[in-house]
């Protein structure tokens, strides 16, 4: 369980949120190099790759050094509060990312908001760094401000802060650190974002995110194991509540 982390990604639209998560599966070496990848990977509602990915409705897994990062993209409208709602109860952390230029929006703001209510640690990365007119440095005041507003905890306010530029596939600590990779922001999610807890009772309990079909499988349940243990042939109950 040390090796897991669960993180969902909140982003305005158009802040790069599904570049960054391309970026993330490519560098993690989850395709090949020489291997054709349909872009916006986390737009494809159907797609499922080799090596270790699992895609399912917005859902993202990859191995990075021998960790698993599992991510899980959020809808932005409160009309859909109740699915960001157990979206947050699948996840210990989140990465918010917001333009280098536009700074946050309406969009993160809902959804950072129940981040923040559900005590989840967030990691801050501002994209877009590679644009012309970026106000990182103001970006940042911003997004503090926005924290304070929303009654981040202390140790929330404490976040750490990643500036980068999914497009052109990197990332950095430091605005002007010579880079050439998403490598800081790997680290930063594994340093930050604490791996998950699991219920000490002994029965088999799982969070269910997303269903799918599929014509060898059948119907496919994805979810978060929030307690106890599961295996091929055992027997279990849907609740429905």
């Amino acid at each position: 369980m040390d090796k897991i982390r669960n993180i969902a990604i909140i982003a305005h639209v158009d802040h790069g949120k599904t570049t960054l998560v391309d970026q993330l599966l490519r560098q993690s070496g989850t395709f090949r190099s020489n291997q054709k990848v349909e872009e916006r990977v986390m737009d494809s509602m159907d797609l499922e790759r080799e090596k270790g990915i699992t895609i399912r409705a917005k859902n993202a897994a990859f191995q990075w050094n021998g960790y698993r990062i599992n991510i899980v993209d959020t809808p932005g409208h409160a009309d859909f509060g109740g699915e960001v709602e157990r979206i947050m109860k699948m996840v210990d952390g989140v990465l918010l990312v917001v333009d280098a230029h536009d700074g946050p929006q309406a969009q993160t703001r809902f959804v950072l908001r129940k981040a923040l209510e559900n005590k989840l640690k967030p990691v801050v990365v501002i994209n877009k760094i590679d644009r012309e007119n970026t106000r990182a440095h103001k970006v940042l005041d911003e997004i503090f401000d926005l924290f304070v507003e929303l009654k981040a905890s202390d140790d929330q306010l404490d976040f750490p802060i990643i500036y980068a530029s999914a497009k052109n596939g990197f990332a950095m600590r430091e605005l002007h650190e010579n880079n050439d990779d998403m490598t800081p922001l790997f680290q930063a999610i594994v340093q930050h974002v604490p791996p998950p807890k699991i219920w000490s009772e002994p029965f088999f309990q799982m969070l269910v995110s997303n269903l799918d079909y599929s014509d060898y499988l059948g119907r496919i349940a994805l979810g978060r194991i929030v307690s106890g243990r599961v295996a091929v042939g055992d027997s279990i109950v849907c609740i429905h509540r």
